[in-house]
């Protein structure tokens, strides 16, 4: 009877017991398992143990310490300092026993309550150490960058590496000190109260207990006063005019805060001496300081003060008042960016361009000038080289390639696969996870091409034609950029005429990559942790099979290294063995010191930002999946604490493959955010940059700026060697015409060797000649009778003109415009390159070669020169006959 009463209870134990191991599997050892398999994988477990150590350390080691020391404190409180009974009591038996029985009774039954108190406590002030652990890791990690601010002389790191932790240091152990203080009084009070037989005056033990205690809340008030001074770094006040610390922050409200600091610590002494004092004990020592006190941490709340000094000290005088403030503006700024070594080209434009059209003319450079956007290809690619319905071609990515005799710039893709493409009845489980698992091959064309002319192709077709010598062993392609879901390779399923041309070929995965899944253990925890039982009931699934999952590259890296942050546009590159994607990754900051933030959301997601580093290079293998990390900016301090911290997970850039390093290049959205900073930012001087009377802009047309492109052309910087850059124009701001071109590129230009050194050009131009800018050039063009009644007639019947691109080309002594013009049915929405518009100096030709425009154009230039020499000729004649 009694085992009848006991199953209620051992039932409801087992299922308690159940549903906490359900629990803790479904949600703790699961995801540890894939996540261990998955690194494992890779081959970067070291990385995946290291992470979980780091986190668990750092958070368990706070978590401990922060429980230490409330424990400590209540231990000391109720253990020893607050009993304080008289002489008499120790001297009577009865007495002393009832003392000594209320002091064990309270005492233990503390001891049972400070013990879950603290413990709570602790995690609860341990919470921000938990979300920002891999933040903490740079302060242990990092290292002086070797660049000091001028402000208060420290090296930047402390601010971008050291100074966050310190902040959250400061918080967190004031909020302890305070509650010790006051949980640590209640516990003396009550033991005064309720242990009979007690003193009046608290024991001398509990009175340093307490003064040690305010002492330390005193001390960590005091840092936090110090730390308020580095905030002034980041004032925003001065803006648009300047960033940071102005005349008033430095001369007024620092004074202030060194005031704040010294009269807290007089008022904190003060009030200890009274409180603390067994005799006497006066008011106005604490009273006196306290109100000036107040009185001091309430001026900075007051603005008459700073707006009297603004208005009759810094507006009068706000370039000499400020003008070193806003020199720390300028410097720190341009050192964030990454702008410091901009080399400037000072440019003297001439109308007549035969001299330039003789050195640049050559059907070597022509080829090279991208007619062809990327915006208007892939319609193109999409409708003639998708092939089957369940392959897609998402972007367009540039690069350049040695074929046909030298480097040539193209465009490329990748043929992907997307399953949500097919028909509706063929999206079941084994088509998605066991047939169609991967994209096959690639599409590349010459970014320069004749007008008029079929599409020329480098590289076709699911066979994988080219007609310049590109081959791949593998154009299998399992990781890229679509959303893909999980899969499973090899398996038992005949796979043919999927990817192949010919129906009898078998495609089957013999890489590296993946999840073995050979054990029943293993698949039975996949199904479970996809939810799809048919993981292990498949009989197609064999003891070879891998498990491929996490095959969107954005999101594999993400997950690998969450700390780095993601260029928008990765990039495909062809290898003779497989295809690769090449991303860009940044660190960031937003504590470097008198740094204008940025103000455009050009990564993915929005961040906050004034400090940017291009420092990783990542490669992932897009037919295994393998994730290599190179540093390409050893000079930033914040990748170097992560390579400290992560010993192994970063390689050097030497050690990148030669084949694939020849295909890096100069990120487009770091340039983009870089020369919208340099735009106002290459005023140097504090005078000029108050004036702004040279600040520029991104040049525009037809309302829309004119974004970062990329080139590949010798600029005769090192013989022979054709570099790929990005050129962007820029107009002053509200005008039209031409200030400069930017140019960035990574070539070794000291050394003329393929060693990456990223750098920009920037040629200027003399004020004193008028250069147009893209937008002036269109107009001028639309305005030829010519070209405009060519338009017209094309722009009709079912078709429209599409106006591409402006390519805008420094060429020695002037300025070289190209713009390619589509024709685009309305119905299939396919481009085709129809003209080239060719503009130099005055002069603009349409037609259907570059080389042919270029010959139309030299001849007009030399008929020109030829009118103007005869032109003086009889001009000079006329002179001499009037003499």
């Amino acid at each position: 009877m009694r085992n009848l009463k006991l199953l209620p209870a051992i039932i409801g134990a087992i299922l308690a017991i159940t549903i906490v191991l359900f629990v803790a599997f479904h949600f703790i050892f699961l995801d540890l398992f894939v996540d261990l398999w998955w690194y494992q994988s890779i081959r970067l477990e070291a990385y995946f143990w290291l992470r979980l150590l780091y986190k668990f350390f750092l958070s368990g080691g706070v978590t401990l310490a922060f429980f230490t020391i409330f424990f400590f404190h209540f231990w000391i409180a109720s253990r020893y300092l607050g009993l304080n009974p008289p002489d008499e009591i120790f001297n009577n038996l009865d007495k002393r026993q009832r003392f000594q029985r209320f002091a064990n009774t309270f005492m233990s039954g503390s001891a049972k309550i400070y013990t879950p108190i603290s413990l709570i406590l602790a995690i609860f002030v341990a919470i921000p150490f938990y979300n920002q652990w891999e933040t903490t890791l740079l302060y242990f990690f990092g290292s002086n960058s070797g660049v000091t601010e001028t402000v208060y002389g420290n090296d930047v790191s402390f601010y971008m590496l050291s100074y966050p932790t310190y902040m959250l240091i400061q918080q967190e152990l004031l909020e302890t000190a305070a509650l010790i203080f006051c949980m640590v009084g209640i516990l003396y009070w009550l033991e005064h109260v309720f242990i009979p037989n007690q003193s009046l005056e608290f024991p001398v033990g509990a009175k340093i207990h307490l003064s040690i205690l305010i002492s330390f809340v005193v001390g960590f008030v005091v840092w936090g006063f110090m730390l308020d001074r580095f905030t002034l770094l980041y004032t925003d006040s001065h803006e648009p005019i300047f960033y940071g610390p102005g005349f008033v922050e430095i001369r007024y409200q620092l004074p202030l805060i060194w005031l704040e600091i010294i009269t807290f610590v007089v008022m904190a002494i003060a009030a200890g001496l009274f409180i603390f004092s067994e005799k006497h004990r006066v008011k106005a020592p604490f009273l006196i300081s306290l109100t000036i006190f107040l009185c001091v941490a309430g001026l900075p709340k007051i603005q008459f003060i700073p707006n009297l000094i603004q208005k009759y000290i810094v507006d009068p005088n706000p370039v000499k008042s400020n003008k070193s403030l806003i020199q720390h503006n300028i410097d720190s700024t341009l050192a964030a960016y990454d702008l410091n070594n901009i080399k400037i080209v000072n440019t003297t434009i001439k109308l007549n361009a035969t001299e330039d059209i003789d050195t640049w003319g050559t059907q070597k450079r022509f080829e090279n000038i991208p007619v062809w956007d990327r915006e208007f290809i892939i319609d193109s690619y999409k409708q003639l080289q998708e092939i089957r319905p369940y392959y897609n071609i998402l972007s367009v990515d540039e690069d350049r390639y040695f074929a046909l005799g030298h480097t040539r710039q193209v465009n490329l893709a990748a043929r992907e696969v997307n399953t949500s493409k097919l028909p509706p009845e063929a999206q079941n489980w084994e088509n998605i996870h066991l047939r169609y698992t991967h994209g096959y091959g690639a599409v590349v064309t010459p970014a320069a091409q004749d007008a008029d002319k079929p599409l020329d192709w480098y590289l076709r077709d699911l066979n994988m034609s080219s007609n310049v010598g590109i081959k791949v062993e593998h154009p299998d392609i399992y990781y890229g950029e679509e959303q893909y879901d999980y899969a499973i390779v090899p398996n038992k399923l005949d796979i043919i005429g999927i990817a192949g041309t010919d129906p009898g070929i078998a495609l089957t995965y013999h890489g590296d990559g993946g999840i073995p899944i050979a054990s029943l253990f293993r698949k039975a925890l996949f199904s479970f942790y996809f939810k799809d039982e048919k993981i292990f009931f498949s009989s197609n699934i064999s003891t070879e099979s891998k498990v491929k999952i996490r095959r969107n590259i954005t999101e594999r890296i993400s997950l690998l290294t969450p700390f780095l942050h993601l260029d928008k546009d990765p990039y495909l590159v062809i290898n003779k063995d497989r295809f690769y994607w090449i991303q860009d990754a940044y660190t960031l900051s937003d504590k470097y010191p008198v740094s204008q933030p940025a103000a455009d959301d050009f990564l993915r997601g929005k961040q906050n930002f004034n400090y940017i580093r291009n420092s990783v290079k990542i490669v992932v293998d897009a037919y295994d999946g393998d994730v290599d990390f190179y540093i390409s900016d050893p000079s930033d301090a914040i990748i170097q604490a992560y390579s400290s911290a992560y010993p192994g997970l970063f390689k050097h850039l030497d050690e990148m493959p030669a084949e694939l390093k020849q295909h890096l290049r100069y990120p487009r959205d770091l340039y983009y955010m870089q020369m919208k900073v340099y735009a106002k930012y290459h005023q140097q001087s504090p005078e000029l940059f108050y004036e702004q009377a040279e600040t520029w802009a991104q040049a525009n047309v037809r309302g829309e700026p004119v974004q970062p492109y990329y080139q590949t052309m010798d600029f005769g910087n090192c013989k022979d060697i054709e570099e790929f850059v990005l050129i962007e124009p820029m107009t002053p701001v509200n005008r039209s015409n031409l200030s400069m071109i930017g140019v960035a590129g990574i070539l070794d230009k000291t050394g003329c060797s393929q060693n990456y050194k990223p750098g920009i050009t920037i040629y200027k131009f003399e004020k004193d000649v008028q250069v147009n800018g893209p937008a002036q050039i269109e107009a001028l063009t639309q305005q030829q009778p010519e070209i405009s009644a060519q338009f017209t007639l094309w722009d009709q019947g079912g078709s429209r003109i599409e106006m591409g691109r402006m390519i805008i080309l420094p060429m020695g002594n002037t300025v070289l415009y190209v713009q390619p013009i589509y024709i685009a049915s309305l119905k299939d929405k396919m481009p085709q390159l129809t003209r080239l518009i060719v503009s130099m100096g005055n002069e603009t030709i349409m037609d259907t070669t570059l080389s042919s425009a270029f010959n139309r154009l030299k001849q007009i230039f030399i008929k020109n020169a030829s009118e103007s020499d005869q032109t003086m000729n009889l001009n000079g004649i006329m002179g001499r006959a009037e003499k």
